[in-house]
């Protein structure tokens, strides 16, 4: 910043010159003290210049309305969204979320530097900040092949970049407290900058290790002792609310049952799907439920917004004060956190149901595209041959992600299993390096009838998966994301009943969001008619069912995983 534009400011708040803009009449949240204090906004540019009474070239009257900072999201995998960051933009702005803190490892497993790139490149130029954690743990584990390999050395050139404040969340954490030498390179690298924390479960002289490897934060608390464990080291707890993981009661209620102090609280999402951000609200949605819960107002506002900043050291955000931000929110009631009006910078981005800001998505990185590498697949690829006729299964759990492992008596002809209504076939296809990897399962509680769908949406390597109850169905789906390059499709009776194109990295699209949510709404009610268990989403479920690291038993590419025992099972 100029001499010169730091005289301005100054002259501004001194009331020697009119400012750029004023919002006159404002109950405004303050965030140090937590009260409420009645007057003007004088903002120069793009800055908070002034708290008091003020005259601007420009004067919105805000009329006795609330103003608080905008909400900052402290942990969010836009990729999980399936569109760009523009779009999310679009999607987060009207809910008052100024601000977010990405971590891009999702597109990182399938394109590696080339992701990361292009996540950096689309979320220049927008009416938001848009910060990345550098993606820790790429590969996520040892039990799937992915697309890429981030190493120390690769990740390097990324630490003078202002956009990344730190390192992702490092889920990792049996190699951190073993003392790791590679995974400890990459801690080291941001040793001065903020380490994101994935810890479930971990306690005791375990999380001190940890915590003492230098992570900061953790989004993974779902009790209240796992929250006051990592508090009490001076850790902050990502409190979440997203699609999957819903923590915030649980924590909230918890914390207040034991008047723990919230000062290192803070909110995230994590994964949030576009219809819920569009019905529920983002952060904003946090707030409100805290606020419901419990929670003083302007606590639940601090830890949307001053707690995260002061977190990830993001001085000039999360605050109205001079030298802040002027990321504004314009409340029509503050208890029930209606949204009147949004400010960016200083200029109005959204304003009584409207977005103002002119956003545009431009795609011209081909780094990101033909991702889906498969080599021709068979009948006889996907035969899953058992001796006897007991196979151990994946029963799905309702409303949950976590799945239970069983053995069951299954339909064996000629020693190959043949799926019914009650027990389904499973495969996931290498798709990044066309290995021939093909992993085969029998999940049961499914029930998909007469049909197939199938994804390359699978956390955290993104291979394809497809479950079906016959071999026909699951082929084409299998040639069908082959040939739009990744997405999600069903197919029933031969015939494709619907396909979400998602060519980039196999995993987002390039489309608007309002095209990518009314081709799911479809594709969810056609998924339905064949008759998948009402209480298991059928996409989610399948974008989680390879994930080798939440119990009781997955698949990968490379075979049936028992999550418990950590290792690879037979099927009987």
């Amino acid at each position: 910043m100029s001499v010169h534009m730091k005289q301005k400011r100054i002259n501004i708040a001194m009331s020697k010159e009119k400012a750029d803009l004023v919002i006159k009449n404002a109950n405004i949240i303050n965030v140090f003290t937590k009260e409420i204090v009645r007057g003007d906004i004088a903002i120069c540019s793009d800055q908070i210049v002034g708290i008091g009474n003020y005259r601007g070239v420009q004067e919105i009257d805000a009329k006795g309305k609330f103003v608080c900072p905008g909400l900052i999201d402290s942990h969010v995998h836009i990729e999980s969204t399936m569109v760009t960051p523009s779009e999310f933009a679009k999607a987060v702005i009207p809910h008052g979320t100024t601000t977010i803190i990405a971590d891009p490892h999702e597109i990182a497993n399938v394109c590696g530097i080339n992701g990361i790139s292009f996540m950096l490149n689309q979320s220049k130029d927008l009416p938001m900040n848009i910060f990345y954690m550098m993606p820790s743990c790429v590969p996520s584990t040892p039990f799937e092949n992915n697309g890429a390999d981030l190493n120390s050395e690769l990740i390097k050139s990324f630490l003078s970049n202002e956009s990344i404040l730190g390192l992702g969340e490092v889920m990792d954490y049996p190699s951190v407290i073993n003392g790791d030498k590679k995974m400890l390179e990459k801690i080291d690298l941001f040793d001065d900058k903020i380490i994101d924390g994935h810890s479930p479960s971990l306690s005791g002289k375990e999380l001190n290790a940890y915590r003492a490897a230098g992570v900061i934060t953790d989004h993974e608390c779902s009790t209240v002792s796992e929250a006051i464990d990592r508090l009490r080291l001076g850790m902050y707890v990502q409190i979440r609310e997203g699609s999957g993981a819903k923590n915030l009661e649980n924590l909230i209620t918890g914390l207040l049952d034991k008047k723990i102090n919230l000062d290192k609280c803070i909110f995230c999402t994590d994964d949030k799907h576009l219809e819920h951000i569009k019905t529920d609200g983002h952060i904003s949605y946090n707030v409100k439920k805290a606020i419901k819960l419990g929670v003083k107002p302007i606590d639940a506002i601090c830890m949307a917004t001053i707690n995260s900043a002061e977190c990830y050291k993001l001085k000039r955000l999360g605050a109205i004060a001079p030298g802040y931000s002027a990321d504004l929110i314009i409340l029509d009631d503050l208890e029930n956190f209606i949204v009147n009006s949004v400010l960016y910078r200083g200029k109005t981005v959204f304003e009584k149901g409207k977005l103002i800001a002119e956003i545009k998505t431009k795609i011209d990185d081909k780094n990101v595209f033909n991702t889906v590498r498969i080599p021709k697949v068979d009948e006889k690829s996907l035969e899953i041959k058992i001796s006897g006729d007991e196979a151990f299964v994946i029963k799905l759990n309702e409303k949950e992600l976590i799945t239970k492992k069983e053995k069951v008596k299954v339909k064996v002809v000629n020693g190959v299993f043949v799926p019914d209504n009650k027990y389904s076939k499973a495969a996931v296809i290498e798709r990044h390096k066309a290995i021939n990897n093909i992993g085969l399962g029998i999940i049961s509680n499914f029930n998909i009838k007469n049909g197939a769908i199938a994804s390359t949406v699978a956390h955290d390597s993104h291979n394809l998966i497809v479950v079906g109850d016959n071999d026909l169905d699951m082929l084409i789906a299998i040639e069908e994301l082959k040939r739009v390059e990744g997405g999600y499709t069903v197919v029933s009776n031969g015939e494709i009943k619907g396909t979400l194109k998602l060519p980039i990295a196999g995993i987002m699209s390039d489309k608007p969001s309002e095209e990518v949510m009314k081709i799911l709404n479809v594709m969810l009610m056609e998924a339905k008619k064949l008759g998948i268990n009402e209480n298991v989403d059928p996409f989610i479920t399948l974008s989680f069912l390879a994930l080798p690291v939440i119990p009781e038993i997955r698949i990968t590419d490379k075979g049936l995983f028992d999550v418990t025992k950590f290792k690879f099972v037979n099927i009987f």
